[in-house]
């Protein structure tokens, strides 16, 4: 069998998760299980340190947060399109260029999708978002082309690219009786993208849909926007953020926003950085929350607390309640919360941004939208579709497969070949 003939692979490289699908004999789109039953695997890499050997998923984040000596990397899509992708970055027991890193996740994802399809292709059709950078189209070329040495170097010979709120859109439209015009809302990790695509049964069998595609718009902002907006809010004020100190001056700020950040957190670790921090002890009023903070540095404890604020995001929007973060790991009994009242005031200009470039899309497709349909982990905070919702009353909001309707439409998009050419993105 060619590589053309066998079965192609679509792949969501996402920023927080990232998953694999396939389209199976009927022509179906199946998602692959990539960690036990699991068809996500979130975007973390683990560099053990103890017996050198490198973890993925769940498994790197297990073992960093059980206390493992090593080196845990997330968000990597993030760094896609900076300089950083060629530099090399120590890993425990060595240096690799964080672009090999990259690869080296693809070829993870890839070895653990051939387990479950035997026959399965070298051709991938990866998904990409509509602004990788935005407002620099030369960064946005060159993170698209790193994307595509990555897969490349993970042992694909033959890459695609297809955006992905129209992958998510061409998934969406297989459960569709009926021609609508629907506004795809893909907001993830790292990014959020919109399509308005015209979509119907009749439709999904041309080969060329570009004339169905009416509008896209992006804006780089996603979770780890969210998170990190709410981890500066809720959690650092207890380790000194806002905290004046006896010269009448704000402690220096710039530890903190790093130390929320997902993809820079394991910089604030380096020695250099620790010694700068705790030269700022005598700017601190408070010597508690100096101590807090140096307790984190000390403990590596960044990581963790970046993930108890993901998961009081997810509780807060979920349950429409108050939720708990957890610190008794820096201080016994220390904790915070998060209402949703908070949550909204504080993701207020974000969401604002990010809805605002939804009435973009809609705005350049110049067509009456039919119905919303989500997709994307962060698609299901409930602020976001109460704001999706004033804006377009009467819209009904259809949630769809938030963490594999990508990889899903990917599938579709490499069975009808029909993928755009690296650099058209």
């Amino acid at each position: 069998m060619s590589a053309r003939a066998a079965p192609a692979l679509g792949i969501d490289f996402g920023t927080s998760n990232s998953a694999a699908g396939t389209v199976d004999a009927r022509g179906v789109a199946r998602l692959l299980p990539l960690e036990g039953e699991f068809t996500t695997l979130p975007t973390a890499v683990f560099f053990n340190a103890e017996d050198k050997t490198v973890h993925f998923g769940r498994d790197a984040m297990s073992l960093y947060l059980a206390g493992t000596d090593g080196r845990l990397m997330r968000s990597l899509k993030s760094l896609l399109g900076s300089a950083l992708m060629q530099e090399h970055t120590a890993v425990g027991w060595g240096e690799q260029r964080y672009q090999d890193i990259v690869a080296r996740f693809l070829g993870e994802l890839a070895e653990r999708a051939r387990a479950s399809v035997p026959g399965l292709g070298q051709r991938v059709v990866l998904g990409r978002p509509v602004h990788f950078v935005d407002d620099a189209p030369e960064r946005d070329r060159k993170a698209q082309q790193g994307l595509e040495q990555a897969a490349l170097a993970a042992g694909f010979r033959e890459v695609a690219f297809e955006l992905e709120p129209i992958a998510a859109a061409f998934d969406y439209e297989r459960r569709l009786a009926q021609e609508a015009v629907a506004l795809i809302v893909d907001v993830g990790g790292g990014t959020s993208d919109f399509s308005v695509v015209r979509l119907g049964p009749d439709r999904v069998r041309h080969a060329d849909r570009s004339a169905d595609i009416l509008a896209t718009a992006g804006v780089h902002i996603g979770g780890t926007d969210f998170d990190r907006k709410l981890n500066v809010a809720r959690v650092m004020p207890l380790l000194g953020f806002g905290h004046v100190g006896p010269s009448g001056r704000e402690v220096p700020n710039a530890i903190f926003l790093d130390l929320a950040t997902w993809h820079l957190i394991n910089f604030q670790y380096a020695p250099r950085v620790v010694s700068r921090i705790q030269a700022l002890r005598p700017d601190y009023s408070d010597l508690q929350l100096h101590d807090r903070l140096m307790e984190v540095l000390r403990q590596r404890q960044g990581h963790r607390l970046a993930s108890e604020v993901e998961q009081a995001k997810i509780e807060c929007s979920m349950h429409g309640a108050a939720a708990r973060i957890a610190l008794e790991e820096i201080e016994a009994g220390l904790a915070a919360s998060l209402t949703p009242q908070q949550m909204g005031a504080e993701l207020d200009e974000l969401l604002a941004k990010v809805v605002a470039c939804a009435q973009e899309c809609v705005r350049r497709a110049g067509a009456q939208i039919d119905v919303i349909y989500l997709t994307g982990g962060s698609s299901a905070l409930r602020t976001l579709q109460e704001r999706l919702g004033a804006q377009m009353p009467g819209v009904p909001l259809v949630q769809g497969d938030l963490f594999g309707g990508v990889a899903a439409g990917l599938a579709y998009a490499a069975l009808n070949s029909r993928a755009r050419a690296p650099g058209k993105g």
